[in-house]
């Protein structure tokens, strides 16, 4: 009697180079070449994740697994590691796609063959260039276990198979946008200020901590919009109402409560309150050692999702629970570090600063493999980079503690926040920094600065509708905070939207009250349409603007008639009497609007070859229109890569 083959169960990944035909009668040496650096990247991968590669297809691979969860792990890392690889500007680019499926097969001497072998070989076909199509099966296997969002695809049929299947795509950063996602206003909490009743008022710094560290283990639940801490910070010590605090930070459930630190002892009480009824949902006290307090987290997360009705899949919880670090000492300097950060992203002073850096390399001291206090420090010098001192002096340390942050964590979405600002700031990789920012959204959709410095880039590049998006949504998730509502005039201006600029800016003017830069926005509008005592009135109400806001406000100036004030600031600037920082660029901005271009063009060239080649974060703006067109301000942008002409109409003077 025959014995009928023994099957068994198997995950089976397929792979596909994109365009690999029309690429080898294009350029066969080319294609062969992209084929032999795909080897190089994909082969330890399969190994790494226990992988069988059962053969080569010439141009993909056909690979078994006993997990479906190491299938879809190593498809992901397989798709991150050559889309940071094309990012970088590598020739020839690479592009596959991914087919994962789970069932039966039998083998046949080396090969394989069953229903499951056709199957994952049908869904590699419809995923997209770069992407990973998986079966309703695997699905089931990995949904709880992958930080990745699985989307669905309508239902579909494949070549062979007499009924539609359904197919999932994995959402990566490298494929289709992995926006915010859609949250209903039953889905918005903010986490307000715990209130330090540590005997100790000296332990102020804790509750501050520990409020972002639950803000951030929140913000983990990818269904829920968490309020950023620079607009819920503003409600430390507030007399208002839930209700009111509801109404103007547009949620519906605040997470509120208190912290005792007494040596190694912590009592935390919280409760969660539902704004529109001001019913508790939930309240709880958690009297602990000091080093519970990652569960405590977890326990915090898991309530408030389970109260919401929300959904914490099992990475989110794996990553809260797991905790940054084990050392405590290393924890409390980290919160004192995040502490001192908000002080300097407030102020930008030398005391913050000082602290700041002092705080988080003190952490990485205690625990060289706390990824998250590496992180914190590189954001912090990328902060400080051009605004305190000249960025030449911290670039190369911030490139090495982004590196070894993704190193002790390759998914830290802070950790691709730094490397991305690195690209930009230091690098000028506008790939790059894409990718990390990217990557840094998948990995936190809630992360407020990750879409707010992308929104940078998309600007500098003229992105500018999808750099709107980007800054709109920093806005929603921080509604109380100015700096997305300045980087949105900043974009109306760029791309030329006056209309859109001059509402912005009087609506900013009923929400900050106290700001000056509405007023730069309204002078420079009214500048621009030569209403010049119009001008002269909104500059002279913003005379306190500071930082770039201040440099447009000055260099505003010489186009009213007003030179001698810009000269003034010039020639302080310039004789090194300026109490803050001053990037060359400015100097040449100066020049530049008071006619000055030769000036202007060699304090330009001075930076692009010897500081920190700041001219891609201003080449667009006005006061740089004298010298737009002249050949050596051109050879700059092009050797960064930038756009030598402007969506906007050009001023002409």
């Amino acid at each position: 009697m025959t014995v009928p083959p023994a099957r068994r169960l198997a995950a089976i990944m397929f792979t596909d180079t994109v365009g690999y035909t029309s690429a080898t009668q294009a350029d066969e040496a080319r294609t062969l070449e992209s084929l032999r650096q795909q080897e190089k990247i994909v082969r330890p991968l399969f190994a790494a994740h226990h992988g069988r590669e059962i053969k080569s297809t010439g141009d993909g691979f056909l690979v078994e697994f006993d997990s479906a969860l190491k299938a879809t792990q190593c498809a992901v890392e397989i798709q991150r590691r050559i889309f940071e690889r094309n990012s970088e500007g590598a020739e020839p680019p690479i592009q596959i796609r991914i087919g994962i499926h789970l069932g039966d097969v039998v083998r046949r001497g080396k090969d394989i063959l069953g229903d499951a072998v056709n199957i994952a070989a049908r869904i590699e076909s419809i995923a997209e260039p770069g992407g990973i199509c998986i079966s309703a099966a695997v699905r089931e296997q990995v949904w709880n276990k992958v930080p990745d969002r699985l989307e669905k695809l309508p239902p579909t049929t494949l070549k062979g198979l007499e009924s539609s299947i359904e197919v999932y795509r994995v959402v990566l950063p490298g494929t289709a946008r992995d926006a915010l996602p859609e949250t209903s206003a039953t889905n918005r909490l903010a986490v307000l200020p715990l209130a330090n009743i540590s005997p100790d008022p000296k332990d102020e710094y804790f509750a501050d901590g520990l409020t972002e560290e639950l803000t951030g283990a929140l913000s983990k639940i990818r269904e829920l919009r968490v309020i950023a801490r620079t607009s819920v910070g503003q409600y430390k010590s507030t007399s208002k109402t839930v209700s009111q605090i509801g109404a103007e930070l547009g949620v519906t459930a605040v997470l509120e409560g208190s912290v005792r630190k007494s040596g190694n002892r912590l009592r935390i009480t919280l409760q969660l309150i539902d704004v529109g009824t001001q019913e508790h949902v939930w309240a709880e006290s958690y009297d602990r050692e000091l080093d519970d307090v990652f569960a405590i987290q977890t326990e915090i997360a898991e309530r408030t999702a389970g109260a919401l009705r929300l959904e914490l899949v099992q990475a989110a919880r794996d990553a809260i629970h797991r905790g940054p670090t084990s050392d405590l000492g290393a924890y409390d300097l980290y919160l004192r570090g995040l502490a001192a950060q908000s002080a300097l992203y407030r102020d930008f002073s030398a005391a913050s600063e000082t602290e700041t850096i002092r705080c988080f390399e003190g952490a990485i001291r205690k625990d060289p493999h706390f990824s998250r206090a590496y992180s914190q420090l590189a954001n912090s010098l990328i902060a400080a980079a051009g605004v305190t001192t000249s960025g030449t002096k911290y670039f190369p340390r911030a490139r090495e503690l982004a590196a070894r942050a993704l190193e002790l964590d390759p998914r830290s979405p802070e950790a691709h926040v730094a490397r991305g600002n690195v690209a930009v700031q230091a690098d000028k990789n506008w790939k790059r920094a894409e990718a990390e920012f990217r990557e840094a959204i998948a990995g936190n959709p809630n992360l407020d600065q990750a879409h707010g410095w992308y929104a940078i880039l998309l600007s500098t590049l003229q992105r500018f509708p999808e750099a709107r998006k980007e800054m709109e949504i920093y806005a929603d998730l921080d509604p109380l905070a100015d700096p997305p509502y300045r980087w949105l005039f900043v974009i109306n201006h760029l791309s030329g939207e006056t209309e859109a600029e001059f509402a912005h800016a009087n609506a900013c003017l009923q929400k900050f009250p106290a700001s000056a830069w509405p007023h730069v926005s309204l002078g420079l509008l009214s500048a621009s349409r030569g209403e010049t005592k119009e001008a002269g009135r909104q500059l002279d109400l913003a005379q306190t603007a500071s930082g770039f806001m201040g440099l447009v406000r000055t260099a505003t100036l010489p186009r009213i008639g007003r030179e001698q004030e810009a000269r003034a600031v010039l020639e302080k600037w310039e004789s090194g009497r300026a109490k803050t920082y001053v990037p060359m660029t400015w100097l040449a901005a100066l020049h530049s609007a008071l006619g000055e271009k030769e000036a202007a063009l060699e304090w330009l060239e001075r930076d692009f070859h010897t500081g920190e080649r700041a001219l891609w974060f201003e080449y667009q703006w006005d006061h740089f229109d004298p010298i737009r067109n002249d050949p050596r301000f051109e050879s700059m942008l092009r050797a960064m890569g930038l756009p030598t002409t402007l969506e906007r109409p050009t001023i002409t003077r």
